[in-house]
């Protein structure tokens, strides 16, 4: 449902492409996390895609047709929910989705959108008046009005309380099953994990490394037994690999001698692959 092949950017000015040579595809039914640092170039690539920045070099197909040169009937195809909520601040919550809706051939009911994000009971309030969470989930269900079939999402989480974060999790989930293209940016790890059904690594401008969040933290794996134990009243820490752990004679030894406290596995989480793919820390 998304193609791209050798996309390069260069801004106007710029002496270097801020994306460069840039590959990547989504299927139908799948969260495709783009994960970088701010200022990585994530936003430009959401840009492209969504038509808003041209001419780039390489391909960028979304639907099976060129992004470049489209017009008013492609955002019938898409939604996209900005990292910035971009709304008029003057009007209420039930008074932007219905202005929105207005964009569209066919819409939801506005009302219960807003209910499906907890904001029903301040559908009348102006949006001036708003939290950031709240201005985040009325962008969020703004990007559903339409019922697109691509979804570009950037940072849909960003400053929302866990409830609420999970709330929209769970309605990112719904759009898979549905069968929509869900292209998310983020630098938030724990929700690509939870997410996303494939990932890139996106630094400088190029794309360092991709593939499923378990499979790349498998490759990486750091295979390891924490054991947490008393000695002589004292908590006490120590690792032990966790290939040929039934006959390590040290970590059966510590089972015999002390009282165990906790034992738990370590393995390296997406954000450690993340590091040791780019040198990088998403910041």
């Amino acid at each position: 449902m998304i193609e791209v092949d050798g996309l390069s950017y260069t801004y106007r000015g710029g002496s270097r492409p801020t994306v460069r040579d840039v590959s990547f595809t989504v299927g139908p039914g799948e969260v495709f996390g783009f994960l970088g640092p701010s200022g990585a170039g994530k936003s430009t690539v959401q840009k492209i895609l969504t038509g808003r920045l041209e001419p780039y070099e390489g391909t960028a197909r979304v639907l099976g047709r060129d992004v470049a040169g489209r017009g008013a009937d492609y955002y019938e195809e898409i939604g996209v929910g900005f990292e910035l909520p971009n709304l008029f601040m003057k009007l209420t919550g039930r008074e932007n989705l219905r202005f929105f809706a207005s964009f569209y051939r066919s819409t939801a009911d506005p009302v219960e959108l807003l209910a499906r994000v907890g904001l029903d009971e301040h559908a009348d309030r102006r949006v001036e008046d708003y939290s950031k969470g709240m201005k985040m989930r009325l962008c969020f269900v703004r990007a559903l009005l339409h019922d697109p079939r691509v979804l570009f999402l950037d940072e849909p989480t960003s400053g929302l309380d866990p409830v609420n974060a999970r709330l929209l999790k769970d309605m990112v989930q719904e759009q898979r099953r549905r069968g929509k293209a869900v292209f998310l940016t983020t630098h938030n790890m724990h929700d690509a994990e939870e997410l996303c059904d494939r990932v890139a690594f996106f630094v400088d401008g190029t794309v360092r490394r991709s593939g499923a969040p378990k499979e790349l933290c498998a490759e990486d794996a750091r295979r390891h037994v924490v054991v947490e134990y008393r000695q002589d009243g004292v908590l006490a820490v120590k690792e032990f690999p966790l290939d040929g752990l039934g006959t390590d004679e040290a970590f059966l030894g510590l089972l015999r001698r002390h009282e165990l406290v906790s034992v738990h596995s370590r393995e390296r989480s997406l954000e450690d692959v993340f590091v040791a793919a780019t040198g990088r820390r998403l910041t």
